[in-house]
C-alpha cells in the first residue's frame, strides 16, 4: 500500500521505478494520476450557463420545437442563457460551403454554448434527417481542438405513437463521439400532438415533470463540469501526439 501512494499526485510521479516497472508500454513523460486538486477549481465561472437548442423539424408546428422552446423557458427560470437555432435554410452537409451563413450561425452558437439540448422527432424509428444535418454541420474539430469536447448534452424526442427511445438513443451515439458529457436523464414524449395546447403550451402530466427534471440536471451537470471540462477530456494518447500529429488525425476528410 505504501508504494502506491507515489500515485496520489497529479503529475509525472517522481518514482516511476515503483508504480510503472510492471507497464512496460506505457510512456512515463505522459502518464498522469488523476488530481482531485484540478476538479476543484479555486476560481469559478459566474456567468449564466449558456445552453444551445436544437429541433429537428420544418414544420409549422413542430412538437420537437415546442419542446425546446418550454425547455428554453425552463432553462431561463433557472439562470441559463439560452439560444434556439432555427434549421429553416440549414443546407444538406456538402451541398454547400462552410461558408454559409446559416453554416456559420450554427457553428458560432456551438462554439459559444457550454451545454445544448437536441430533441428530434422520431421518424421510421430514427431520429429526423434535419435534426443529424444539424449535428453533421457542427464540426468535431477545429485545428486539434473538438468545438463540442467537454460540453454537456440533454437528449429529447417526440413521437406521435406510443413512448419510443430510438432516437434519443441515437443521439447519445452521437454525443459519445463528439466527446459531450450526456446527463443520464433523458425525455420522451408519446402522442406529443396530445401534450400541447391551443396556444401552443405543454400541459401538466408526468411527460413536462420529466423535462423539468431533463432541464434541472442538465444545469447541474453544467455548473459542475465546464470549469474543469479540458482536464476532464484530456487524454493520455493525445498527450503523446505531437499538435501537428494530432490536428492531421483529427481533421482527416469527409467521406
Amino acid at each position: 500500500m505504501a508504494k502506491s501512494s507515489s500515485l496520489t499526485k497529479g503529475h509525472v510521479p517522481k518514482n516511476l521505478k515503483t508504480p510503472l516497472d510492471n507497464l512496460p508500454t506505457v510512456a512515463p513523460e505522459h502518464f498522469r494520476v488523476p488530481d482531485p486538486a484540478r476538479l476543484a477549481p479555486s476560481v469559478r465561472a459566474i456567468h449564466a450557463p449558456r445552453i444551445l437548442l436544437l429541433y429537428g423539424s420544418l414544420r409549422s408546428r413542430s412538437f420537437s420545437r415546442l419542446v425546446v422552446e418550454e425547455s428554453a423557458r425552463l432553462l431561463e427560470a433557472m439562470g441559463a442563457d439560452t439560444r434556439i437555432f432555427s434549421p429553416a435554410g440549414l443546407p444538406l452537409v456538402d451541398d454547400a460551403p462552410e461558408s454559409h451563413p446559416k453554416v456559420q450561425e450554427l457553428q458560432e452558437l456551438a462554439r459559444w454554448s457550454e451545454g445544448m439540448v437536441w430533441c428530434s422527432p422520431e421518424r421510421h424509428g430514427a431520429m429526423t434527417g434535419i435534426m443529424k444535418t444539424q449535428i453533421d454541420w457542427i464540426p468535431l474539430s477545429q485545428g486539434a481542438v473538438r468545438p463540442t469536447q467537454g460540453k454537456t448534452l440533454a437528449v429529447m424526442q417526440v413521437s406521435g405513437g406510443s413512448q419510443s427511445f430510438n432516437a434519443v438513443n441515437q443521439m447519445r451515439v452521437l454525443g459519445r463521439w463528439m466527446r459531450m458529457i450526456t446527463i443520464p436523464n433523458q425525455s420522451s414524449v408519446a402522442k406529443a400532438y396530445q401534450e400541447f395546447d391551443s396556444h401552443d403550451r405543454m400541459k401538466p402530466s408526468s411527460y413536462h415533470d420529466r423535462i423539468v427534471d431533463v432541464v434541472e440536471e442538465l444545469v447541474k451537470f453544467t455548473l459542475l463540469t465546464r470549469d474543469v471540462s479540458p482536464y476532464l477530456v484530456e487524454r493520455y494518447s493525445e498527450r503523446k501526439e505531437s499538435a501537428e500529429e494530432l490536428a492531421r488525425r483529427v481533421n482527416q476528410p469527409r467521406l
